[in-house]
Formats: C-alpha cells, sequence, structure tokens
C-alpha cells in the first residue's frame, strides 16, 4: 500500500490582543459602581498580572473584597503586597476590626496619621472594647460636619458608658432634637430607660418607629427591607413592656419577631434570649429550640454564630449562655451542661458567672463538696470579686449541712460583718456548729461596730438586747446583765430592765430587788396584798354566782326573744294541690316498708313444687347439676369481671408513675 500522507498541521487561530489597562481600569470601575465585587476583583487580578504592584489596582481589590464580606482575602492581599501605600495600614486597621481582633485593629491605628477616618474606626473599636469614656472622648473631637449623624453614635456611647444622665446635655449642645432621626429618637429612648423613665422611653420608641417607617416608605424601601431595619425598635417596645410589669403583651411582642423572621441577627438574639428569660423554666425544650437558631451550625457543641457573637456586646452574650446552661439544667442535660460550663472561664474570663455555673452543676449532680471548692479557689483567685462567690459558697455549705464553711465564707466579706441580719446568720451558724465562744465573738464585735457607727440608722440597741439573750441563754448571766444595765443606762429601755431584773435574780436577789422597784407598778394592783396572796392555796370556784348569772343571762334572752314578732308566711303547696279540696289525707303509713304496714300480706308457697318426681336420688343429682352449674356460671362471670378489672387496672396502672415523675421534675 502506498504510504500515507501526512495530515497537514492546522495553524493556531490568531488570539486577540491583550485588554489595555485603560480598557481593564474602566471595566474594574463600571463593575465597581454597579456593586459587582466579585466580578471587579476578576478585574483587578487581571490588572495586576500586567502591572504587578499598581497601587490602585491593589487597592481596589483590597475595598472589593472587604465589600463582598472576603475580610481574610483583603487582609491577605494588603499584607502580601511588598511596598504597601501608607493608607493601606488604615485598611488592614479595619480589616482587624472586622475580624474582632481590636487590639490588634487599634494597634495597627497607632502609626496613622490622625484624620476624620481613622479617628472615626478608633472610636468604633473603642466602643467594642467597653471603652466607653475614651470612646465619648473621641466622639465630641471629631468634627461634626465631616462626620454624617455623630450625635447618634455620640448618644449610643453615653448610654454603653453608663453616662445616660449627660445625654439631655450633649444633645442641647449640638442643637438637636431626638425626633430629627428613628436612629436619634430609639438612642435617647435607650437612655431614658437607663434612667429608669420607662413610659417616656415607650413614647419615644413609638415615635421613632412612626419617623422610620414614614422615612423608608418615602425612600421606596421593600416592605421586608422596612421590618428589618425597623426590628430592633420592637424588640426595645418589647423590652419596656416587660420592665413595666406587662409580661403577657412582652411575650407576644418577642413571639411576633422571632416568627416573622425578619429581625436583624443581633435583634433575633436579644429577642430569643429575653423570651426566654421571661418565661423561665416553662416549656424547656422549645427554648433549647430557639437558641439552636443562634448557633453556629458547623460545631457540635453550642456556640453562638459568628455574625451574632461579634455584635452582641460582652454582657449580652454571657446572658445567652447563662440562659442557655439554666435550660440544660432544667432538662436535666447534665452532659450537655458540663460541656458548656467548661468552655465559659476562657470565654469570659473576667467574670464570675462561670464560677457560680460550675458550682450549680456541682449541686445539680449531690456535689456540695466539690462546689464549695470550686468557690472557694475563685473567691482566692479573685478576691476583689469574691463577694457573690463567698456568698454563694455560703448558700451551699449551708444546705447541705457544713455550717463550719458557710460562717467561715461569710466571715470574709468584711464590709457585710456588722450588718444584723448577717450577724443573726453567723450567730446561727456557729450555735449549729457548737462554736458558742465564736457566736458570742460576733456578738461582740458587732456591738463594738454599732457604738462607735455614726449613723442615723443605728442598730446597736437591737444588737445587745439579742446578744443578752443569746448569753442568757448559753448560761453566761454576768455578761447578760451588764449588756441589760448598759440598756437600762443609755435607753432607759422598759423592756431592758425587765430582762436586767429576771437576769440578776438569778445572781443577786437583793440587786433584783433593788431594780424592781425601778418598773412601773401596774394599775388596778395597789389593794392586792402579795404576801396574802401567795399564801392563799388559789381562787376558789363559786357555783352558786355562777349558776345565778347563767339562769339570769338565760332568762334576759328568753324575754328578748319573746319580744320579737314572727313575720307570718303563706305555707308554700305541692304543685298542682288545691287547699280547699285537699281530698283524702295521705295513708300514715307510706314511709314505712311494705313488710310492717298493716296492709301487707305475704305470698302463697306452691306445694306442688315440692312434689318428687322420678326414681329415687334423681333429686340429688339434679340439685347437684344445678349447683355445679350455677357455680361454673358464677366462675365465668367472676372470671369475666376478674378480667374486665385487670384491664382497667392495666389501663390505670402507668398514669401512676406518671404522674409522681411529674411531681418530681415540679420539686426540681
Amino acid at each position: 500500500m502506498p504510504p500515507r500522507a501526512r495530515d497537514k498541521q492546522k495553524a493556531p487561530a490568531p488570539q486577540p490582543p491583550p485588554p489595555s489597562l485603560e480598557d481593564l481600569f474602566a471595566s474594574l470601575n463600571r463593575h465597581i459602581e454597579r456593586s459587582e465585587f466579585e466580578e471587579a476583583v476578576r478585574v483587578a487580578d487581571q490588572v495586576l498580572s500586567i502591572s504587578r504592584g499598581d497601587e490602585d489596582a491593589i487597592r481596589c481589590k483590597v475595598v472589593a473584597l472587604v465589600k463582598a464580606d472576603d475580610v481574610d482575602g483583603a487582609l491577605s492581599t494588603i499584607r502580601s503586597s511588598k511596598s504597601p501605600p501608607a493608607d493601606f495600614r488604615f485598611f488592614e486597621a479595619y480589616c482587624l476590626y472586622r475580624q474582632n481582633k481590636l487590639d490588634e485593629a487599634l494597634q495597627s491605628l497607632k502609626s496613622q496619621e490622625r484624620s476624620s477616618a481613622t479617628m472615626l474606626l478608633e472610636s468604633q473599636i473603642l466602643f467594642r472594647l467597653n471603652k466607653m469614656d475614651a470612646c465619648i472622648d473621641i466622639y465630641q473631637n471629631l468634627p461634626k460636619p465631616k462626620i454624617e449623624s455623630v450625635e447618634v453614635n455620640s448618644v449610643a456611647g453615653l448610654v454603653a458608658a453608663g453616662r445616660a444622665s449627660e445625654v439631655k446635655r450633649m444633645m442641647d449642645k449640638l442643637g438637636v432634637k431626638a425626633n430629627n432621626s428613628f436612629e436619634l429618637a430609639y438612642n435617647t429612648a435607650c437612655s431614658l430607660i437607663e434612667l429608669n423613665k420607662y413610659t417616656d422611653a415607650e413614647q419615644l420608641l413609638l415615635v421613632a418607629r412612626r419617623i422610620g417607617q414614614e422615612t423608608m416608605v418615602s425612600d421606596n424601601f421593600p416592605e421586608d427591607e422596612i421590618e428589618n431595619e425597623l426590628a430592633p425598635i420592637s424588640v426595645q417596645l418589647a423590652y419596656v413592656q416587660q420592665l413595666l410589669g406587662h409580661k403577657q403583651e412582652a411575650i407576644e411582642a418577642y413571639t411576633d419577631v422571632i416568627k416573622q423572621d425578619l429581625a436583624d441577627e443581633l435583634s433575633l438574639a436579644v429577642a430569643v434570649n429575653n423570651l426566654i428569660a421571661l418565661r423561665g423554666p416553662r416549656d424547656v425544650s422549645d427554648g433549647l429550640r430557639k437558641f439552636d437558631r443562634l448557633r453556629e451550625k458547623d460545631k457540635q457543641n453550642f456556640h453562638l454564630a459568628p455574625g451574632v457573637d461579634l455584635k452582641l456586646f460582652s454582657k449580652q452574650r454571657e446572658s445567652i449562655y447563662v440562659n442557655r446552661v439554666l435550660l440544660l439544667l432544667h432538662a436535666n442535660k447534665m452532659d450537655q451542661a458540663r460541656e458548656l460550663v467548661a468552655a465559659l472561664p476562657d470565654m469570659f474570663p473576667d467574670s464570675v458567672t462561670p464560677a457560680l455555673l460550675q458550682a450549680a452543676v456541682f449541686v445539680r449532680e449531690n456535689k456540695a463538696g466539690k462546689a464549695e471548692d470550686i468557690l472557694g479557689q475563685f473567691s482566692e483567685k479573685f478576691p476583689d470579686k469574691s463577694k457573690v462567690v463567698l456568698l454563694a459558697r455560703a448558700q451551699v455549705a449551708a444546705a447541705a449541712g457544713h455550717p463550719h464553711i458557710a460562717a467561715e465564707s461569710l466571715a470574709k466579706i468584711p464590709d457585710i460583718q456588722h450588718m444584723p441580719a448577717t450577724v443573726a446568720t453567723l450567730v446561727s451558724l456557729k450555735e449549729r456548729a457548737g462554736d458558742i465562744d465564736g457566736a458570742a465573738a460576733v456578738l461582740d464585735a458587732a456591738i463594738n461596730w454599732w457604738s462607735n457607727a455614726m449613723t442615723e440608722d443605728n442598730k446597736l440597741t437591737v444588737l445587745m438586747q439579742e446578744a443578752a439573750s443569746f448569753k442568757l441563754r448559753h448560761g453566761r448571766e454576768e455578761d447578760a446583765a451588764r449588756l441589760y444595765e448598759e440598756l437600762v443606762k443609755s435607753h432607759g429601755s422598759v423592756e431592758a430592765l425587765v430582762g436586767l431584773v429576771t437576769t440578776v435574780a438569778r445572781v443577786d436577789v437583793k440587786k433584783a430587788e433593788a431594780y424592781e422597784k425601778k418598773l412601773k407598778p401596774l394599775p388596778g394592783l395597789k389593794a392586792v396584798d402579795v404576801n396574802s396572796l401567795e399564801k392563799t392555796s388559789g381562787a376558789k370556784h363559786d357555783e352558786g354566782i355562777s349558776h345565778v348569772r347563767i339562769t339570769e343571762t338565760y332568762e334576759e334572752g328568753k324575754s328578748k326573744a319573746k319580744s320579737k314578732k314572727k313575720r307570718k308566711r303563706k305555707p308554700k303547696y305541692p304543685k298542682g294541690f288545691d287547699p280547699a279540696n285537699p281530698g283524702p289525707p295521705p295513708d300514715p303509713e307510706r314511709w314505712l316498708p311494705k313488710r310492717e304496714r298493716s296492709s301487707y300480706r305475704p305470698k302463697r308457697k306452691d306445694k306442688r313444687a315440692a312434689q318428687v318426681r322420678g326414681s329415687q336420688g334423681s333429686v340429688a343429682r339434679d340439685k347437684h347439676e344445678a349447683g355445679a352449674t350455677s357455680n361454673t356460671s358464677n366462675s365465668k362471670s367472676n372470671q369475666t369481671t376478674t378480667s374486665k378489672g385487670a384491664s382497667q387496672n392495666a389501663v390505670a396502672e402507668p398514669s401512676k408513675p406518671s404522674s409522681s415523675k411529674s411531681r418530681k421534675k415540679s420539686r426540681n
């Protein structure tokens, strides 16, 4: 065969020339104006492939990545550039702020030149760090004409810093009113809530919702977006209803916000948390399901989603986790509660709540000793935050029957040692522990403190009386007499004088008689001779006098009864009865049994039934068979009755353990 001719190689098609930088930048600008940020990033990469290190292209790429919520990519682009321009430090600080790396973001801003943009970002970082005073200082130094709505952020900073009382003065200084915008009205209403002016706050929130709705409707906002923007106002209105005591209205408002599912993540989280806190342990499973809407889906353990976690304040996040743990305890899901509680100290290292929740879990597991150890270790590690922890430890120890640990915990709180409630609790605990000397020392220390205290509401008299009573009860008559004597000299109390007489009478009778003479005589006892009264055998009962008095009383009552006139009433007759024609009288024996009536005649016995027919013995056999038949039928009927009863018992029996379980849950 002849050799094949080689296929002619096709010439490659000519490639179009690469677009020019001018065309690429025009395309880049067009994508950014249309908010097509992913396409803008692609075009920026094309520019950088032609012109490496182009600052404008890198800047456009970083902005597009930030707008597309790809903060990690933007930060990586900034740090990968070899010689970034000066303003890239600002973009880097903003990306770190978006990643919630607030300290690094603040450090990155320090090298920047002071400008309105850097000051505004710094104020936002300080706001998230709960450094409200520094945040407010920056807002007050910002140039107002260059920053839009600076008064809105200033009011928010004052409220968050706990300086709500300064809001009105600041607004007067800026020359703005609360109804200038719905955001400003909302923040001002929050300041009124902090000042406990709940009714005024409610009215201002209603104004804010009206202004916001009118503004967004005129700007042709979609209905869903309007609801999303006004969701914080709805949640805050429900919170005001809760504070005013209108719980049912608050529950309905929170439920509407959650069901509509149009609120932003922050408002939804607040609504869910407040609703669960308001309902308490009712419907625990529904509360846990609502919390699951806020969790991060990819993690096995409960953790707030990043969008919720970054926007909430630390106190708000802590409140959500605390309520989650409490619901798990009510649902008896101890494993999940234990895992969540173990993660809280790292999340909130400066808070007391994780230690309290750990103790609560141990108490629920009947491990009071471990709860006491946890609380004791925390109080030693953080003495400045130990007051609440020591009070909780005292309560746990007292409930567990450890009075010495409870008394030791209370004794470590110096600023409440002199309070009457603390003194009474310490004395009772030390008595239970058998430490009578320690209890007496607590009373003496409290008396000494109040003796030197210069306060109007002085509790010295009450404490001295209780101390005297305590010492008298425990056989310390001399100390008790000394306290009573001081009370008599300083206050002239009659009760103290009576206590002094009864106390001294056990030790020195003559001294007691001398104090007894200071008591005022009782009226009506001057003619009574005490000595002759002691010699008598007691009062005697005179029957004659009592009988005469009883008779006289009876006669008086009888005459009064006769003097009263009784009103005559018409007799009531049965239906259809004519009193003019009553007819024959009723049978007087109608209420007697028939056998006892005179007209009763017993029935005759049939003599033919007793006749014997057939062969001898047939009657006995028939009777036996009849008896057997009747016994069989009785046994069947009994068996049927028993089976019915068994079936009824089988149905009724499971209700008993079910009701007992429900009672246990209600007690827990």
